[in-house]
């Protein structure tokens, strides 16, 4: 990508890579200003995108209408698009079971991580089938935040900080090598959702 080198086993997601200008280091070094290195810094966010979502949960739809072991039998996704939820309405639980494992197939094919997706307890509806609420995590919860700003001060690199900015954390440091190995540190822990770094400037 332009700016930032690659990082072996890294994911950049800031789209568009590193940019230059004012505030921004330059292309094949670190960047300075009257002498001084110039922090860098990267954001550490979390989410999906809700189209492939919605597109992962069409697809599931046709599935079940399609199989005969669904035929005949409450089988239904209820989803608005661009929510941050959906709901699962199946006849029993071995029908919301298998409903899951094809929404999960379909939701890993158009890459929406499936750490994001947290089911509910399934909850008794009409004639006695089941609703299962599943929700979305589209930011860093501030519990996680919290965990990831004290692991990175617990690495005690040498000048590398970190900070909540609303549901991400931002690292920074002059030095672009020691943000590369935070990268790696962080990714190297499972914090129960996937992890993108991006916005790197």
């Amino acid at each position: 990508m332009a700016g930032w080198p690659k990082v072996s086993h890294v994911l950049y997601t800031n789209g568009g890579g590193a940019r230059e200008g004012a505030g921004c280091v330059s292309r094949g070094g670190q960047g300075t200003l009257g002498g001084m290195a110039k922090d860098e810094s990267f954001d550490i966010t979390t989410g999906a995108d809700l189209q492939e979502v919605a597109n992962a949960i069409n697809q599931a739809r046709k599935e079940i209408g399609t199989r005969f072991d669904f035929k005949g039998v409450v089988a239904e996704i209820d989803y608005e698009h661009g929510t941050n939820r959906f709901v699962l309405h199946a006849q029993d639980d071995y029908k919301l079971e298998a409903m899951w494992q094809v929404v999960a197939q379909r939701m890993v094919a158009r890459n929406v991580p499936l750490k994001n997706l947290v089911r509910g307890t399934p909850q008794k509806a009409s004639g006695g089938t089941l609703r299962q609420e599943v929700t979305i995590v589209q930011g860093i919860e501030q519990e996680i935040a919290r965990k990831i700003v004290k692991f990175i001060k617990e690495q005690k690199y040498k000048k590398a900080q970190a900070q909540i900015q609303g549901d991400a954390v931002r690292v920074s440091s002059p030095s672009r090598d020691e943000l590369q190995q935070v990268i790696r540190d962080v990714k190297a822990q499972d914090w129960g959702i996937e992890l993108k770094f991006g916005n790197f400037r």
